[in-house]
């Protein structure tokens, strides 16, 4: 004769106590933010890279945008030739640099970064607005003089000199920012990589019916 068996204790469906572990971000989440961070830097860096490509585009329009020739009779300054073109040509040369330097920047950063993203699109426009601001002030600074007064004191009475180079439509400003995201645009459209197609599912033996 054996002694009875003690039964055992019933299953508690309480947790363990034990020390409780932080919430773990989970996988996906993780390389999404790693992904993003990268994103920025380059959107960062190519911000900077457009940017500082300007200091050419000012140097370009101070030495390529026309004169305006001015004369003093000692008391006032004209224009020589009140018929003449020239400030229409300096906006007209800066916006054409700014549209060219705009192609070459898109083409450029998405031949580097095909795969895009709307972090680099909006440092690629961000750069080029600052390098337009950037060639503006230069091409002022490196021009004639602002001082029309003095300029015209040093020049003396009936001796034609320069009047100082300047923007007379700013909307030209936009010019850069506009051709290069146009052009990376239609780079992205044509060439940026696509996701895969759906594989079709040949297990059933009508078509568009799921297995």
């Amino acid at each position: 004769m054996t002694a009875p068996l003690t039964p055992h204790d019933p299953p508690s469906n309480e947790p363990a106590a034990g020390p409780t572990e932080p919430a773990s971000v989970p996988v996906d989440e993780a390389e999404r933010r790693a992904e993003l961070r990268a994103e920025l830097r380059q959107a960062a860096v190519v911000a900077a890279a457009v940017a500082v490509s300007g200091v050419l585009l000012g140097l370009l329009w101070a030495w390529l945008a026309p004169k305006v020739p001015l004369i003093s009779d000692g008391k006032a300054v004209y224009l020589k030739n009140s018929e003449g073109e020239q400030a229409i040509g300096a906006d007209g040369t800066f916006a054409l640099l700014a549209l060219g330097f705009g192609v070459l920047s898109g083409a450029v950063v998405f031949w580097l970064r095909r795969r895009g993203g709307v972090p680099l699109v909006a440092g690629l426009a961000a750069g080029s607005f600052l390098a337009s601001l950037v060639a503006w002030r230069l091409g002022m600074w490196l021009g004639p003089t602002s001082d029309v007064v003095a300029a015209a004191r040093a020049a003396g009475s009936g001796v034609v000199f320069d009047a100082p180079l300047k923007l007379a439509a700013k909307g030209t400003l936009l010019a850069w920012p506009l051709a290069a995201m146009a052009v990376h645009l239609v780079l992205t459209a044509l060439f940026g990589p696509r996701d895969p197609e759906p594989e079709p599912d040949w297990t059933s033996g009508e078509p568009d019916v799921p297995a």
